[in-house]
């Protein structure tokens, strides 16, 4: 299967897994201002998204972890760092918890917990129904950064994601994130990771991670975005990039 975008030629190899809205090519501003001397970045599509979006699939956790290890293997990347965004967080926490060995760092980004998140009836409704609702993607991207950003962007955002993901992928993908739990299997994991959640964000925030991410990783650390809600890589990229690769490069 192997969709992804390579950027860079450094020494240390990074494996980047996007969220439920995004693709391969849905990283934003953020995929132009990295130290492509430094890292190599190969963000990955999964099944039924972007370049791989004619890939039939299960559409789980499981199977992105499996795609992910299988494109380390394709590039000759025995070990690497994960940077993993929203579903992607979660998602990067499976490959470490399938291959701990070949995992340098961990870099979570307004991540989904390895437990999913809670929703109530309401919030379940909304989301459950944006497969087939551009106007409910729009509110939930809206929601999720604080309800501070242009509609021309939120407009964009929405096209990115109806045009990158199938409704069958999409849909099957919010129950992966949102309702599996295999946090017992990463508990106590000593991997050094970076925990980032945007200062906007209402619901992926630092209350939650603390909560979670920071119970499970003795080795984690939990750093506040200014100025961003849950899409840090759009809304402040050049800091983004300058807190991730500072931790990845110490």
């Amino acid at each position: 299967m192997n969709s992804h975008i390579r950027i860079g030629k450094g020494p240390h190899k990074i494996i980047a897994l996007h969220g439920w809205f995004g693709s391969a090519g849905g990283w934003g501003p953020y995929a132009k201002v990295l130290d492509e001397d430094r890292f190599s970045y190969a963000f990955m599509d999964y099944r039924g998204y972007g370049g791989a979006k004619g890939v039939k699939g299960e559409f789980t956790m499981q199977e992105i972890a499996a795609d992910a290890l299988a494109l380390a293997d394709a590039l000759g990347w025995q070990r690497f760092s994960l940077i993993g965004h929203s579903m992607g967080g979660k998602a990067v926490q499976q490959v470490l918890a399938d291959a701990p060995a070949r995992v340098q760092k961990l870099v979570a980004l307004t991540p989904v917990p390895a437990c999913g998140v809670p929703f109530d009836d309401e919030g379940w409704k909304l989301f459950s129904s944006a497969a087939g609702s551009a106007e409910a993607r729009k509110g939930i991207i809206n929601f999720s950064t604080g309800g501070r950003l242009s509609e021309a962007w939120l407009d964009r955002m929405v096209k990115h994601s109806l045009e990158n993901s199938t409704p069958q992928a999409f849909a099957a993908y919010l129950l992966a994130w949102a309702k599996g739990d295999f946090s017992a299997r990463i508990a106590g994991n000593p991997v050094p990771a970076l925990v980032m959640v945007g200062e906007h964000d209402p619901a992926l925030n630092a209350e939650a991670m603390r909560g979670t991410f920071l119970q499970w990783y003795p080795n984690a650390r939990l750093e506040t975005i200014a100025n961003a809600g849950h899409y840090p890589m759009d809304e402040t990229p050049v800091a983004l990039a300058s807190a991730v690769e500072k931790f990845l490069s110490a």
